[in-house]
């Protein structure tokens, strides 16, 4: 059972990195030390986010180098056991994954999404932020900038689909978000990120 308050913010100590591991100096230049926002998201009665993982967002995780950040990006993630990454930016109707956790890493422009359905967050974007989302939990893009980008990416073997909050969806999604994995690793600090500290209590 989770006992922790909705929203609660903190710093975690450099002991959760281990950088050195990283193939290549520019990936540890990456990587700041992480300041963390955990959202413990109820279901909406249509979206119905994560029973038991909260959203968890990285506040300025990445100092993106000013040439191809997607490149360097797509290589962290890669690197840490997270793939079928892609490009582009968030949709504009509330939307789910019940079948595979995701990672939103924006490396241009900015925007406004919403988090959990319509009785859930707002939070806004920038770039080097990475926003980690439990199988379940709503995301709706409210409004970004021209040039807003990121980086999608799932763990590895995970295959997502897409849901609506529509009826008819559920218990079978439900089922689906019962049965997901946890990721073998943070997709930005690895073997030993936040993501494993709070996704395994």
């Amino acid at each position: 059972m989770l006992h922790w308050p909705r929203v609660f913010r903190f710093r975690i100590i450099m002991r959760f990195m281990k950088l050195k591991e990283f193939p290549g100096p520019d990936l540890a230049k990456l990587v700041h030390s992480p300041d963390v926002t955990v959202h413990v998201l109820k279901d909406d009665g249509s979206i119905p986010n994560n029973p038991k993982l909260p959203l968890l967002i990285y506040n300025r995780a990445l100092k993106l180098p000013e040439r191809d950040p997607a490149s360097v990006i797509e290589r962290l993630v890669n690197t840490n056991r997270w793939g079928g990454s892609w490009r582009n930016g968030i949709y504009p109707y509330h939307h789910y994954h019940s079948t595979a956790h995701e990672v939103l890493l924006v490396f241009c422009g900015s925007a406004r999404v919403q988090l959990g359905g319509e009785k859930g967050i707002t939070q806004k974007l920038h770039p080097g932020d990475v926003v980690l989302i439990p199988a379940g939990v709503g995301h709706k893009n409210l409004g970004a900038s021209h040039d807003f980008a990121i980086v999608g990416a799932y763990p590895a073997g995970q295959e997502w689909d897409m849901c609506y909050g529509k009826h008819g969806e559920r218990p079978r999604t439900d089922q689906n978000i019962s049965r997901v994995p946890l990721p073998k690793a943070d997709p930005v600090y690895g073997d030993d990120g936040p993501l494993l500290e709070y996704w395994r209590r």
